[in-house]
């Protein structure tokens, strides 16, 4: 008896949408966003293109399915708010989302303009939202601090894996930066070189993610 995700003899394979997301994802894991298609999709599942079509109508709505898979539990990431402390509560949302972007090949570019308005990524947004508002921020600072935390993170994570992307030949990297720096007359940047061309994206996230917060106390006070 053949089991439902393999495709019987002569027959097309039974479609499943949480299946062929995770299969999506493989795919992107294996060689990236752009070599991810539809149709590399449905040979990997064993399915006709078209058949994909009842789930994805378009190649966006499957990126926003993947997107909306990609963050799952990262809401519940802000956690208790121990001794009031609501910074610490953004923080760990803004962490824990890039670390679910870091997780996928190119995750970020795939989260990216999706705007999913599935339970894993309104979770993430009520999550902190209810953290500010909680902590006497007014709703529309809650809001625009969403935005502000949200762009700031997913716009880090996409420059970070980009700057690590195996494909990219041809692109400037840190070797470039450094020569065209020395090369020329830019005496502030060949001051900070060892930072701009530091691969620690981890110091640099903490420290834009430091500014933002300071931004914030500062606006409720």
């Amino acid at each position: 008896m053949s089991s439902p995700s393999s495709p019987s003899r002569g027959r097309p394979a039974r479609l499943d949408k949480a299946r062929t997301i995770r299969t999506a994802l493989d795919l992107l894991n294996e060689s990236g966003l752009d070599a991810l298609t539809m149709r590399r999709l449905a040979d990997a599942v064993g399915a006709q293109a078209g058949a994909l079509y009842r789930y994805f109508a378009t190649k966006q709505d499957l990126l926003t399915a993947m997107a909306e898979r990609m963050v799952e539990g990262v809401g519940a990431a802000a956690g208790p708010m121990e001794d009031g402390d609501w910074s610490e509560g953004v923080a760990r949302l803004a962490r824990a989302l890039r670390t679910a972007l870091l997780a996928h090949r190119d995750g970020a570019r795939v989260f990216a303009g999706t705007h999913s308005t599935g339970p894993n990524t309104l979770g993430f947004a009520d999550s902190l939202v209810g953290v500010l508002r909680e902590a006497g921020f007014s709703d529309s600072e809650a809001a625009r601090a969403l935005y502000a935390v949200a762009n700031f993170t997913v716009g880090h994570t996409l420059e970070e894996q980009a700057a690590l992307r195996p494909e990219k030949e041809g692109s400037a990297d840190a070797g470039d930066l450094h020569e065209a720096v020395v090369a020329g007359d830019y005496p502030h940047l060949a001051a900070t070189l060892p930072v701009l061309t530091s691969t620690d994206f981890t110091a640099h996230f903490e420290f834009g993610l430091r500014l933002l917060l300071d931004g914030l106390r500062a606006v409720r006070r």
